[in-house]
């Protein structure tokens, strides 16, 4: 099917499309167009803004909804039980990504791009976007739809949150050139934009505040490109949190990198 036909027919009444006898081959066309990035789960307008697909989140989810539960063998170990409609990507060689051995598993209907380098365990989900030269470190995860750019670094632990539902919401986006550290975590549709740092242990949400202290501003779902971002805390409001001395989270953006600084040299000088 040809990447119209795919929408077309995905576009069309669940109740059709559940009892459709195309259905199956379909999925496999849409797996496959996800797989060679022919389609994508979310994009970026011009303006630079993005947004999700709605057609291509809702063809994924169906295919939970119509996939039934299987065993899927694992040479001499338990086998894995999960939906038919979702196995393991089998790579090959020509892909010209790094799997390296130790457990990592890479779904069906994820890009994964020439030159990326999976370290192990990680796990990257149906509908992810991992593009060329990225490295995603042990125990990293990069979920359902996440979008991440082209040289990305996920350090270990790091954990790039998946949005399947609802279908308009944007999936999380990390661009170009971004590091993320240790035990990061970006949920809920947030935008990383390129070249930003993450110091290790940056937690961010759809609800979290992120202050700029170079420019004396807020921002909330979204880091600017190039910004340094570190974890810090701000007092709790109320009389309980003042008498106890108790803090929230508060990430901070404390410097911008500049064309000279590559980001472990802007990581450095900012915990400095």
């Amino acid at each position: 099917m040809r990447d119209e036909q795919l929408h077309a027919f995905f576009e069309r009444d669940d109740g059709a499309l559940a009892s459709d006898g195309g259905w199956a081959a379909a999925h496999e066309a849409l797996l496959h167009a996800l797989e060679q990035g022919q389609v994508r789960a979310a994009e970026r307008s011009a303006d630079g803004t993005w947004r999700a697909v709605p057609w291509v989140k809702r063809a994924i989810l169906l295919g939970f909804k119509n996939g039934t539960l299987v065993s899927f063998p694992n040479g001499e170990q338990a086998p894995f039980f999960d939906k038919q409609s979702y196995p393991l990507r089998a790579l090959r060689i020509e892909d010209k990504v790094r799997l390296v051995p130790g457990g990592s598993s890479i779904r069906r209907g994820a890009f994964v791009a020439a030159g990326v380098v999976v370290m192990p365990p990680a796990y990257i989900n149906v509908g992810a976007f991992v593009d060329e030269g990225t490295m995603v470190d042990s125990h990293a995860l990069v979920g359902s739809c996440a979008q991440v750019g082209k040289n990305v670094h996920l350090s270990a632990g790091a954990q790039i949150g998946g949005v399947l539902e609802p279908i308009n919401q944007s999936p999380v986006v990390v661009e170009d050139n971004v590091f993320v550290g240790a035990l990061c975590g970006v949920f809920e549709g947030f935008v990383v934009r390129e070249r930003a740092v993450l110091a290790a242990g940056v937690v961010l949400t759809s609800a979290t505040v992120v202050y700029d202290l170079v420019h004396g501003t807020e921002h909330r779902s979204e880091i600017p490109a190039g910004a340094v971002v570190v974890p810090g805390s701000r007092p709790a409001s109320g009389a309980f949190a003042k008498e106890r001395g108790l803090q929230v989270a508060a990430p901070m953006i404390v410097k911008y990198r500049d064309a000279r600084t590559d980001a472990g040299t802007a990581l450095e000088g900012a915990l400095r």
